[in-house]
């Protein structure tokens, strides 16, 4: 009777020769499930980009309406404190809050730099020294990038809203 024989713990069948052992196929991917697995992802990717961009353009959006909220805060916070009337300068491409008849004490970019349109042109809001805004009954301010919008709709008495 013949004993098995077994080198680094494998056995080896009778009349294989002993210096050459078969080891199991290597495990790894072939190339067409590789190629396969990337025509998945490139579909997914083709549906998934266009509803990325619009997400983009509804949060690009949001950030600069809340920023004008921001500037109106800070604009009517200022005049409070100071009691002084301040005026909140809203435009495309900047927001400024400066004293009445004074270079700005506060100015940041406007939605311009973010690729958000404000419709219409620029617009002061003046607030008095009591926080209540003077000269117009309530400013609308609407916002768009590609499907996106908001309206930012500011009353006399300073109540802000974002719809």
């Amino acid at each position: 009777m013949q004993i098995p024989a077994t080198i680094r713990g494998r056995w080896i069948p009778p009349g294989r020769p002993m210096g050459r052992i078969l080891t199991p196929m290597r495990r790894g991917y072939t190339l067409i499930e590789t190629l396969l697995s990337l025509v998945v992802l490139a579909l997914l990717l083709g549906i998934m980009l266009p509803r990325f961009g619009a997400v983009r353009d509804q949060l690009a959006v949001n950030d600069e309406a809340g920023r004008i909220a921001a500037a109106h805060r800070r604009a009517r916070t200022t005049a409070i404190l100071m009691s002084r009337p301040v005026v909140l300068t809203i435009s495309a491409d900047s927001l400024a809050v400066n004293e009445a008849d004074s270079a700005p004490t506060w100015i940041q970019p406007g939605p311009a730099a973010s690729g958000v349109s404000l419709a219409g042109g620029m617009r002061q809001l003046t607030f008095s020294p009591v926080g209540i805004t003077t000269g117009l009954s309530n400013a609308t301010f609407r916002l768009t990038r590609g499907d996106a919008s908001r309206t930012v709709v500011v009353s006399r008495l300073g109540r802000l809203r974002i719809r």
